[in-house]
């Protein structure tokens, strides 16, 4: 085949691949995922909270080591009382929070993990559409224990900013904050559940916008909560805004509305609001999340109720939350009877676990924050070694590579050159094969199938007799177009470049496969190299690189030449130098 008529394949390529031209973003209109079978969904799941744990850096779980707690300040009323608390979910690093309980001795009760929303005083925050105070003082009234605890960047949790973790070295080591509330949320059930008055097997979690997207996550990774009240969160038309709610990886290929049903077959109050994005809910989301609770045949165990208001946790929300733990958990006799009064505001300095005093001594800066959070990453990873197969499935999840089950392929407009595509997959790879009978070399060039036509490489193979497979890599030559990065959280919803060409090589290969290949050799030509290598290094067979790239192994070279969020958490390059057998 002549260079033009290459050209001329790659170059249409740019026209139709839906990886640029459909940008799925937090404000795309989603639709849930049909799930036929429990059994279909349960491994759905299984592979959800992988890659929820992933995007947050915290796949598999770190080691949790004890937990230093400070709780003093009790301030004691006739039927429930406060206290202020800190939790030291890292070595040097100090969560804020308020326990509410209620008065007197009784039975083990029941616990409440209650994150605030983006409200302007955080967890302290009391006015008409939210009170988070009168939240917690109501559910103690009722016989709950509550932790309500701060956002990374609020109140007394003060050694990150609220907002951080878009530049491209702190992403490469997920970190961000959606990772490290996470991790809050996870220690603050550690601490729930080591207290002598509570119920280990009845945690409970509620929260609004940005606060039920907390505990939209923890529900989803940590089965023991028990059940929940998302308030004005869960919507197929906004996924949230805030960086916060974000990292990523995080809802490739999935919305809230999935992450959200992992709570079945778990008992779960939907609470939206007329005037904000949940305006659906009755309609569209809850639904939605009822297909998924009828699998389990648990469909009693799911509620709603729309609130006529703008975004809020209002005493209406909050009242409704208040009568479905009461019926659900405590088995009140009269749950509608349920209304929330007595409610005293105490004063902000009585409330703050830090006001007149100072951090402890060994409390971390953001930079060792950063530093503990990279050292918590290292650990993980030398845990995996010698566990191939875990070494595999963290740079697989980090990659959002798949291994396709099957791969079809289409002709082109000349002889021996076409498209590959993965089944259920729109987009679509241009391919020149050069040589008879099936290809077993594949060559990848850095800038598309017309540079690798024109390199020694592949004129020495064919001098050779070999058949070989050449490919127009994502956004490669003249399959290269401009890929709009400018939606919010871009990559929350989307795959970097860099790993989108991982995948091409590998559903290459396993084409290749598929045609009887047993003996899979791949050659990628400059930074093609580096794709090749992670290519092979998350295959399940069997491939010869031809030679070993040079790349600069460092925060500055990832970030340059090969960036994939995440990916130095994973393991970094040597990982993947050691997995693809170089």
């Amino acid at each position: 085949m002549c260079l033009s008529a290459a050209a001329q394949n790659s170059v249409s390529t740019a026209t139709i691949d839906s990886t640029n031209a459909q940008i799925p973003s937090t404000d795309t209109v989603f639709t849930m995922p049909v799930h036929k079978t429990l059994a279909d969904w349960e491994k759905r799941k299984t592979q959800l909270r992988k890659q929820i744990l992933n995007a947050a850096g915290l796949y598999p779980l770190p080691a949790r080591q004890p937990m230093r707690s400070l709780v003093f300040g009790r301030i004691e009323h006739k039927d429930y009382s406060i206290e202020k608390v800190a939790l030291e979910t890292m070595p040097g690093y100090w969560l804020g929070a308020n326990l509410y309980r209620p008065v007197g001795k009784g039975p083990r009760r029941p616990a409440i993990v209650s994150p605030h929303g983006h409200w302007v005083y955080g967890r302290l925050e009391h006015q008409q559409l939210a009170s988070v105070p009168a939240r917690g003082i109501t559910l103690a009234k009722l016989g709950f224990v509550v932790l309500s605890y701060d956002m990374v960047g609020f109140n007394d949790t003060m050694q990150t900013p609220h907002a951080f973790g878009d530049d491209r070295r702190d992403q490469l080591w997920s970190f961000g904050p959606l990772g490290l509330q996470l991790w809050n949320s996870i220690r603050a059930v550690d601490f729930l559940t080591q207290l002598a008055d509570v119920d280990p097997d009845r945690i409970g979690a509620t929260g609004a916008s940005g606060g039920a997207t907390q505990i939209l996550m923890l529900a989803a990774v940590d089965d023991r909560i028990r059940f929940s009240a998302p308030v004005n969160m869960i919507s197929s038309i906004m996924q949230g805004g805030s960086p916060c709610e974000n990292a990523p990886g995080l809802r490739i290929g999935t919305n809230n509305m999935e992450i959200g049903a992992m709570m079945a077959p778990r008992p779960m109050l939907m609470i939206s609001a007329t005037g904000d994005w949940t305006r659906n809910t009755p309609n569209v989301e809850f639904p939605a999340v009822r297909s998924i609770y009828e699998l389990y045949d648990a469909r009693v165990r799911l509620e709603t109720r729309q609130i006529d208001a703008p975004h809020n946790y209002n005493l209406e929300s909050r009242e409704a939350v208040y009568r479905f733990f009461a019926r659900t958990v405590l088995h009140a006799p009269n749950p509608e009877q349920i209304k929330e009064g007595g409610v005293r505001i105490e004063k902000l300095s009585d409330m703050l676990v830090w006001h007149g005093r100072t951090l402890p001594d060994a409390a971390l800066d953001f930079a060792g924050v950063r530093r503990s959070w990279i050292e918590m990453g290292k650990a993980q990873t030398n845990a995996a070694e010698g566990k191939p197969d875990l070494e595999k499935e963290r740079l697989a999840l980090t990659l959002s590579a798949e291994w396709p089950s099957e791969v079809k392929s289409a002709p082109g407009t000349q002889a021996d050159s076409g498209y590959l595509s993965r089944t259920n997959e729109a987009r679509r790879i241009a391919y020149l094969i050069l040589g008879s009978g099936a290809p077993t070399h594949l060559v990848v060039g850095e800038a598309g199938i017309d540079s690798a036509l024109g390199s020694q490489e592949v004129q020495q193979l064919r001098k050779q007799g070999e058949s070989v497979l050449l490919i127009g890599a994502f956004n490669t030559g003249s399959a290269k177009s401009t890929r709009d990065v400018s939606e919010r959280h871009f990559l929350t919803f989307n795959k970097s470049d860099d790993a989108e060409r991982v995948q091409d090589i590998l559903t290459a290969i396993r084409w290749m496969q598929q045609r009887g290949a047993t003996h899979i050799r791949v050659s990628g030509l400059q930074k093609a190299a580096v794709w090749a290598t992670y290519a092979a290094a998350v295959a399940p067979v069997r491939v010869q690189l031809t030679s070993r790239p040079v790349f600069e192994d460092s925060e500055d070279g990832f970030a340059r030449d090969f960036f994939v969020p995440g990916i130095l958490r994973a393991g970094g390059w040597k990982l993947a130098v050691r997995l693809a057998g170089l």
